[in-house]
């Protein structure tokens, strides 16, 4: 019976989001929610995830081809603003492949089919309905058009977002409410019978009901992998954070107490309390509170030094 258990993959951790649409009937009907299009045969799509594109442990969960374009759909659990350069490493490799048996050497131009890239944020901590990230925010000391850029739009499916979307594409709701499930009795029990709890609760409520009847052991052995390094992720994310500020505070109280003033060390103390969090991702309820914490300032006057040093205006 061990023997024919599913093994982890040492290479790359497969990820449940990646076993549901890796399906063609489910990736055409998460396409026509995201574009609006309404094909119905599932052989037009070509699903040409590369099985070495592996980055960093990393790999692009799903690729492929349809209506002249390229399209690379990728799943996060926690914020990355590193996808566009990674999507540019996969799209290079992705088109390598696509013009392995053609000269670029030659006089005729070689058409390329236009890449569209995509995340499916599902993560506990906030993200806007909808966020563009780019390649040129990346880009030191950069003024001006850049000669390269890559756009990647990120779609949070949490519960209670994007709830057209959610609608039009059935096997992303579903997916969503078994997230949900897991994480819903984080804590209260082992991961394992987190997971175990969750997929029988699905199935009899009708939720991923087929597919996880059909692929229950796997899902259940993925499912505590995922959510096991999920969890150690929060908790690097997190020493890491505060050890960052810790030397954002120290920085910034060196340079206020140059200035010889409060308002100068205020000013410092505040800008290396809200660069370090918005660098490490950190909800911005967090910074506030650590602002109102720390410089012992009103909610409002955190606010504004919230909007002075992120770059984010006031609501």
């Amino acid at each position: 019976m061990d023997d024919k258990k599913p093994k982890a993959k040492r290479e790359y951790k497969d990820t449940v989001f990646r076993m549901l649409f890796s399906d063609k009937k489910n990736l055409l009907s998460l396409y026509n929610a995201v574009t609006g299009r309404a094909y119905e045969n599932a052989e037009d799509l070509e699903i040409v995830t590369l099985d070495n594109a592996v980055y960093m442990g990393m790999k692009n969960d799903l690729s492929f081809l349809l209506d002249t374009r390229i399209y690379l759909y990728e799943h996060q659990s926690t914020k990355n603003p590193n996808m566009p350069l990674r999507d540019l490493f996969y799209i290079s490799l992705e088109y390598q492949k696509y013009v392995s048996d053609k000269s670029l050497y030659s006089s005729t131009l070689q058409k390329l089919p236009a890449p569209v890239f995509m995340v499916f944020y599902n993560g506990t901590e906030e993200m806007e309905e909808r966020t563009e990230l780019r390649l040129s925010r990346a880009y030191e000391h950069f003024e001006g058009e850049p000669n390269l850029e890559l756009k990647v739009m990120v779609l949070n499916i949490n519960a209670g977002h994007n709830e057209e979307l959610m609608e039009q594409c059935r096997m992303l709701k579903e997916y969503a409410q078994y997230v949900a499930r897991v994480r819903g009795y984080a804590g209260s029990m082992k991961l394992e019978e987190e997971v175990r709890r969750a997929i029988r609760e699905c199935i009899t409520e009708g939720i991923l009901t087929d597919f996880l009847r059909k692929n229950r052991a796997e899902v259940e052995m993925v499912s505590i992998l995922e959510y096991d390094k999920e969890y150690e992720e929060k908790k690097l994310r997190q020493a890491e954070y505060e050890a960052g500020e810790q030397a954002g505070l120290k920085k910034g109280e060196q340079a206020g107490l140059k200035k010889g003033e409060q308002i100068g060390r205020n000013r410092g103390l505040a800008q290396g309390i809200v660069e370090t969090g918005c660098a490490f991702g950190m909800p911005k309820e967090m910074i506030l509170n650590r602002l109102q914490e720390r410089l012992h300032i009103s909610a409002q006057r955190a606010q504004e030094y919230f909007s002075m040093f992120s770059g984010q205006q006031p609501v």
